[in-house]
């Protein structure tokens, strides 16, 4: 059952962050911007394929000058559209996108200006801080994105005052690994989860978690859905086997994505989901996520706690706070 595309519109980024080796920096004659009528035609079809969630991703994805163009026209398909930005072209931005994304997160390495500038390797935490209150002062709830990686995870509590400081949910990422790149060590894992543990206003997979601390997926009994759940695409129109982070393969989309789903190549690729050589230990979080989307093995059932709490911020809490608010203006 298909429930999330991850879009990826561009995969040039303006920043260059030292946990991630996928944005591209320079010939960008190389990585086209995906098309606008491609999109609209795939994202159309998706739709009656029963996608529900639409990830708008990259690279940067406010460096596609039609983002707003793409965000609306996903919700007008009553889907549930998520950016994460790295907030340096939110300003400019901000008015088209509003009330288009349902989850909008904005990337904050460290409490510390000059930590998350060296880790982005931009001056961007003055950009975040005034996206934020941009985003605030429209009505928008946005979230703070924090990347806990080895050299960070300390920081945690400042991360989480400063989110408590704009009355806005604490997203905490687990840094995974993937191309030779090292996860979180068992030290940071249990400060993470002790820390996050109880505390409403911020959300960690507990599923990831106990991934983690069990080794990661297995590849003989594998918990990955990248295939069956997901369907990736790229800039250049086509669709990315098994997942981004381990691509194997391509399907250029030439045809309509529901005979491309029926394809034998396709069923090859989700019957040897999580089965992978390169499937062995993963524990990125893109894929399981919507693999623990219902509860259907120990994981799943561990994470519902998480998307309980993150369910009432989101559809409750602030959906309230936007009524107070909307009355007080009107009053």
């Amino acid at each position: 059952m298909l429930l999330l595309c991850n879009y990826y519109v561009t995969y040039r980024c303006n920043a260059y962050c030292e946990f991630c080796h996928f944005g591209i920096h320079d010939n960008f004659d190389s990585t086209p911007y995906a098309r606008l009528e491609d999109y609209k035609s795939n994202v159309k079809q998706l739709a009656k394929l029963g996608v529900r969630f639409i990830d708008l991703t990259g690279g940067e994805p406010l460096l596609h000058k039609d983002i707003h163009i793409m965000a609306e026209f996903a919700r007008d398909l009553k889907m549930q559209t998520s950016i994460t930005t790295n907030g340096l072209l939110y300003p400019k931005f901000a008015d088209k996108l509003a009330g288009k994304i349902n989850l909008l997160h904005f990337s904050l390495d460290s409490p510390d200006e000059e930590e998350h500038n060296r880790i982005r390797k931009v001056d961007c935490y003055k950009t975040v801080l005034k996206s934020l209150e941009i985003a605030k002062s429209l009505g928008e709830f946005p979230d703070i994105l924090f990347t806990a990686t080895n050299s960070t995870y300390k920081k945690l509590p400042q991360m989480h005052e400063i989110a408590a400081s704009y009355d806005l949910v604490l997203l905490v990422n687990p840094v995974f690994s993937y191309w030779g790149n090292p996860g979180l060590s068992n030290e940071a894992v249990d400060f993470v989860d002790n820390y996050c543990d109880g505390k409403m206003d911020i959300y960690l997979n507990k599923g990831f978690m106990k991934l983690r601390r069990n080794g990661g997926n297995d590849i003989n009994r594998p918990l990955c859905k990248a295939v069956s759940r997901v369907v990736v695409i790229s800039p250049m129109n086509e669709i990315i086997l098994p997942c981004y982070h381990f691509a194997d393969d391509k399907i250029l989309i030439d045809k309509p994505i529901k005979e491309i789903r029926e394809s034998e190549k396709l069923k090859f690729f989700q019957k040897m989901e999580g089965r992978f050589d390169f499937c062995q230990g993963c524990t990125v979080n893109c894929y399981f996520e919507p693999s623990f989307a219902f509860p259907t093995s120990y994981y799943a059932f561990t994470s519902l706690t998480s998307k309980f709490k993150y369910g009432f911020n989101k559809l409750v809490k602030q959906k309230i706070k936007k009524r107070f608010v909307s009355k007080k203006e009107i009053h």
